[in-house]
């Protein structure tokens, strides 16, 4: 699932080709319909066409594009979708579920192999994010604010405890497995274990993973494209994630995979000691 720093890549690529432009048609593809939330497929296709677009936010995984009529565009990635920007005459990708076609000739094209995407049309972004927490590079998702989180997860591990979005917006699996690397945590450690030096640490790993892998436009691991069609470079980069069997870059200890939450784990079992 493509999460923060994959998100705000798409975010800062076609919020310079968006803003200011017009929405000239939408369809969304026969046997994409359930990609529509708020409304009716056609009709939320009619809601949006003629549209002007003011600027493309970005609250976690989530796209917020504020239209002219003070309604908000929310778009969820999920597993498996990705926004490209591209020449209204280009063909179109073998997933692609909708397009975009736009005031200048271009289009956007919103492809999605597993057919998991949404889209919203809102006065309030919030009612298509129930629950949802800060930002994870918010100042408001703060060493503070994860410690008072994380107190009243006695069972729920740290790792799991990431995952929830009403905790910290953005991270996922990718970038869960690599702060708590950083930060040296065992990912199984139940979250309110952590005393305020380690969260601090954690916190602080957080931002150096979310930070590190914009500079590299996202992680590419599976279906990951850009706001221009091209893959991110981060997954070379990365410092456990899928990297069992591999030797720690810290202590050349192998990297094991485990199950924790529901999803893949990886860690350092000599770096990251209980």
């Amino acid at each position: 699932m493509p999460e923060l720093p994959e998100v705000e890549t798409i975010r800062r690529d076609l919020e310079p080709l968006l803003r200011g432009r017009s929405i000239t048609s939408v369809a969304i593809h026969p046997g994409a319909e359930r990609l529509a939330i708020t409304h009716a497929p056609r009709l939320l296709e009619r809601e949006l066409t003629g549209r002007r677009v003011l600027e493309i936010g970005r609250h976690g995984k989530y796209l917020l594009l504020r239209l002219d009529d003070g309604r908000t565009w929310v778009i969820h990635l999920r597993m498996t979708g990705s926004l490209v920007h591209a020449a209204t005459g280009a063909a179109p990708g073998r997933f692609e579920r909708a397009r975009v076609d736009l005031d200048d000739g271009t289009s956007l094209r919103f492809n999605d192999v597993r057919k998991f995407g949404t889209w919203h049309l809102v006065v309030d972004p919030n009612d298509a994010m129930p629950g949802i927490g800060p930002d994870a590079l918010s100042p408001d998702c703060s060493a503070a604010w994860l410690r008072e989180r994380f107190r009243t997860r006695r069972v729920a591990s740290v790792k799991a405890t990431l995952l929830d979005q009403s905790v910290c917006a953005g991270i996922g699996n990718i970038y869960a497995d690599e702060a708590l690397w950083i930060a040296r945590i065992d990912p199984r450690t139940p979250a309110a274990e952590l005393g305020p030096r380690r969260v601090t640490f954690l916190r602080n790993a957080l931002t150096q993973t979310l930070t590190d892998s914009l500079a590299d436009r996202g992680s590419s691991f599976s279906d990951y494209r850009d706001g221009l069609g091209a893959e991110g470079l981060h997954h070379v980069r990365v410092h456990v994630f899928r990297r069992q069997g591999q030797p720690c870059e810290r202590c050349g200890t192998v990297i094991v995979r485990t199950r924790l939450a529901g999803r893949s784990t990886h860690y350092c079992p000599r770096c990251q000691r209980r």
